[in-house]
């Protein structure tokens, strides 16, 4: 038997001489790592061009400079609450009392350079995000971009608005002033009314009865340790599936479920997105520079016997705020439980906890429970049109009125102050208003939807109209419709109308409940629908289309001849 032999000849040395020096360490990382093909792949990924879907990276350009701003405030940044005189340089606050969090806040803004800048910038940034991340959010349900493949793309944007507001509640909750004090006393309330174990989960949060010790050295941890790492791992996973799952697109044509029309990531998306991020950067700063937010100098150090009126949190929070406004306390009864003797529940609390809960899970939950109710388990890759969607537009509208209702109840104070309003009447109206605006608006807007259906399968079918008026040969005064382009005709005839289903019988020939129960969705969802334009009537349409013409045609040459004669 021969032995066999290994080639152990080094491999040939590369001849290839960068001449730039990025262009050097490029090739250096390239011929170790071997990140080429990786790179090519990903920059070959095609991507296509609309403004709405600018806000993702709107929100993830904001997320990078909120750890950049981050880290600079945290390294003067003292999270502790032990007391101390305070002895900086704002003059009205000399020789007072303050914790330890509190003095390094006003330290970081008035002692040290550019500290205020970055401390507004950092604020500015975190509202940026969360606003972006919601605009996001509602761009994708209103166009239907959760449907399969992208249910769980969905449920990791809802956990990033989650943790984008955890991150937000236990940021402002840092300064230990009196307007954060006073949101968190509002979270210790909110967690005592949870049954069992509310009191539990404070004690824990507080190390004791509130306010405790240590509750701001435990923020500190969650807020620039823990949220970050967690929002950063769920960044990574959502980028990973839209590469994955590939981007999805407007209708148009030659746009199909099987294809991607845009641009490749390089160079050209790599250029904008380069472009766009020193946009946010400039816009933010503008922001920091020129308007103030978080002035934590005019609150005070946190006392819990002071409540300062006009105080709300941050927009993300205030529908919290507005529900606890909202719920009555003792109208039209003591709305406090007591359970068998052992366990009082105070409803005014743990009702409006379970409204904002349930709230949050319906926004986890939408993308199963639409496709359960139609039963398409078909992948999806070009997007609806709002109107297209008549009932889904309508909830997800109903959904944001009744999420404002709430965050405009949170200033209810406010207003009756300005407006010289009684604060009574203020809270009744927005009551009512809770209730009642998110029917109204969902029968508002799913008429609207169905009308502008009407109105592009008008246009779609003759033309658009010109305001011409021309009389034919015979006496018939017609109106001139232009034509449409291809392009525009397919966004107005390319769409599914799903129709309503009977419920189906299971293994054993029978119709269980929950398909009854489906089958009664069905006709909310799509009993009010306008079929789009089947190619026979589009071919008819243009035959008529063509006749008028003709008759136009004829009508002129005749005028011509008689004027001639």
């Amino acid at each position: 038997m021969s032995a066999q032999t290994t080639d152990t000849r080094r491999p040939q040395q590369d001849d290839y001489r960068p001449d730039t020096a990025v262009g050097f360490i490029a090739n250096y990382a390239d011929t170790r790592v071997g990140l080429s093909p990786l790179v090519k792949e990903f920059g070959r990924k095609i991507f296509p061009d609309h403004w709405s879907f600018m806000f993702g990276e709107v929100a993830l350009y904001s997320f990078i400079i909120l750890l950049v701003s981050g880290t600079f405030l945290a390294l003067w940044f003292d999270p502790t609450m032990v007391s101390q005189e305070y002895t900086g340089s704002y003059v009205p606050m000399q020789g007072v009392e303050m914790s330890g969090a509190y003095a390094s806040s006003l330290h970081i803004s008035f002692d040290i350079t550019g500290g205020l800048f970055l401390r507004q910038l950092h604020h500015w940034s975190a509202l940026l995000f969360v606003v972006a991340i919601c605009v996001h959010m509602m761009r994708v349900f209103f166009t239907g971009a959760f449907r399969r493949p992208r249910e769980l793309n969905w449920v990791v944007g809802a956990l990033l608005f989650v943790m984008a507001m955890a991150a937000g509640f236990t940021g402002y909750s840092l300064p230990d002033d009196v307007l954060s004090g006073n949101g968190l006393r509002i979270a210790d309330g909110m967690a005592k009314s949870i049954p069992v174990v509310g009191t539990y989960i404070s004690m824990m949060l507080f190390g004791g009865e509130f306010p405790g010790h240590v509750v701001i050295p435990r923020l500190y941890i969650l807020h620039v340790f823990l949220i970050p790492g967690v929002i950063l791992g769920l960044i990574v996973v959502h980028l990973f599936m839209v590469v994955t799952h590939k981007h999805t697109q407007y209708p148009g044509p030659g746009r199909t479920e099987d294809n991607v029309v845009g641009f490749p990531v390089g160079p050209v998306y790599a250029a904008k997105a380069g472009g766009f991020f020193f946009i946010v950067l400039g816009f933010l700063s503008a922001l920091a520079g020129m308007v103030q937010i978080n002035a934590l100098w005019n609150y005070g150090p946190y006392d819990p016997s002071p409540v300062q009126a006009g105080t709300q949190p941050d927009w993300y929070i205030l529908f919290g705020d507005g529900a606890l406004r909202l719920f009555p306390g003792t109208w039209p009864w003591n709305w406090e439980w007591n359970l068998f003797g052992l366990v009082t529940i105070p409803l005014a609390v743990f009702i409006p906890l379970m409204i904002m809960g349930a709230l949050i899970g319906a926004i986890f939950a939408y993308p199963f429970l639409e496709r359960w109710i139609s039963g398409d388990s078909r992948e999806h890759h070009v997007l609806d049109r709002p109107r297209n969607a008549p009932t889904r537009t309508g909830l997800g509208a109903a959904a944001v009125v009744f999420y404002s209702v709430m965050m405009v109840a949170a200033t209810g104070d406010l207003i009756a102050t300005h407006f010289h309003l009684s604060l009574n009447d203020v809270i009744y109206a927005l009551r009512t208003l809770w209730i009642v605006g998110p029917i109204i608006t969902f029968l508002i807007v799913k008429r609207i939807c169905l009308s502008l259906q009407r109105k592009d399968r008008e246009i779609a079918l003759h033309g658009r109209e010109t305001g011409r008026v021309q009389q034919l040969p015979h006496g018939e005064f017609v109106e001139v419709h232009e034509p449409l382009s291809p392009y525009a005709q397919y966004r107005l005839v390319s769409f599914e109308a799903p129709t309503p289903q009977a419920p189906r019988r299971n293994a054993k020939g029978r119709i269980s409940g929950p398909e009854k129960l489906r089958s009664r969705l069905t006709r909310f969802f799509y009993e009010d629908r306008v079929a789009p334009v089947t190619p026979a009537e589009l071919e008819a349409a243009h035959h008529e289309h063509q006749e008028d013409l003709g008759s136009l045609d004829a009508g002129h040459n005749t005028s011509d001849r008689e004027i001639g004669s």
